[in-house]
C-alpha cells in the first residue's frame, strides 16, 4: 500500500511539472505576442497610433459652426431628500462643440437613496438637436447618506439647429424611485 501511494504521489509530481511547463509556456506566448503583433500592425501599416516620424497632428474639427453661438441655461428641479443644482447657470456653445456641464447633488437625509433624473427641453424643438454624450441621466444614482456627487453632462449641439434658436434651456428633475429605499 506504501508503494501504491508512492506510486500516486509520483504521478503527481509529474503532472504539477507538465503542467508548470505549460503554463510558462502559455505565459511566454502571450507575452510574445505584444511585440509580434505591433511589428504586424507596423508592417500593414493598420492600427497605426502615430505618424513615422514620431509627431501627431490634430485637425481642426470642422463640424464647429464657429459663425455662431447658442446659449445654454442649465436648472435643476429635485423631488426628494437632496438638494440639486447645476455648477454653472448658463454659457455659450458653439454648435458642433463638445461640452462637458456638471450637476450637483447632496443626499440630506440619514439613509442611502436611488434616484433618476429626467431631462426636459425648452423651446421643445432643440430637443432632436441636443447630443447627449455622456449623462447622469442614462442610469440610476445611489447617493449614500449625506453623500455628494458631481456628476457631469457632456453634450454638443447639432449644427442643423435653426439659426434662429439663439438660446435654450435644459432642466433636469431629480427624483426618488419609488420602492428603493433602504430598510431602516
Amino acid at each position: 500500500m506504501a508503494t501504491e501511494e508512492s506510486g500516486k504521489l509520483k504521478l503527481n509530481r509529474t503532472m504539477l511539472g507538465k503542467l508548470l511547463v505549460v503554463a510558462v509556456i502559455m505565459f511566454g506566448f502571450g507575452y510574445a505576442l505584444i511585440p509580434v503583433y505591433k511589428h504586424l500592425c507596423e508592417m500593414l501599416g493598420i492600427n497605426v497610433l502615430t505618424q513615422s516620424d514620431g509627431t501627431v497632428t490634430y485637425d481642426k474639427n470642422t463640424q464647429i459652426d464657429t459663425s455662431r453661438k447658442i446659449t445654454i441655461e442649465f436648472d435643476g428641479n429635485s423631488q426628494g431628500p437632496w438638494r440639486f443644482r447645476p455648477t454653472t447657470s448658463s454659457i455659450e456653445v458653439h454648435p458642433g462643440e463638445l461640452t462637458t456641464v456638471l450637476y450637483e447633488v447632496v443626499n440630506t437625509q440619514n439613509r442611502t437613496v436611488q434616484a433618476q433624473a429626467i431631462p426636459s427641453f425648452a423651446p421643445q424643438l432643440v430637443m432632436q438637436h441636443f447630443k447627449k454624450v455622456e449623462c447622469f441621466c442614462f442610469k440610476q444614482q445611489t447617493l449614500k447618506a449625506n453623500e455628494a456627487k458631481q456628476m457631469p453632462v457632456v453634450f454638443y449641439i447639432d449644427p442643423a439647429l435653426p439659426r434662429n434658436v439663439k438660446t435654450m434651456t435644459l432642466s433636469y428633475t431629480f427624483f426618488e424611485i419609488a420602492g428603493t429605499q433602504a430598510a431602516k
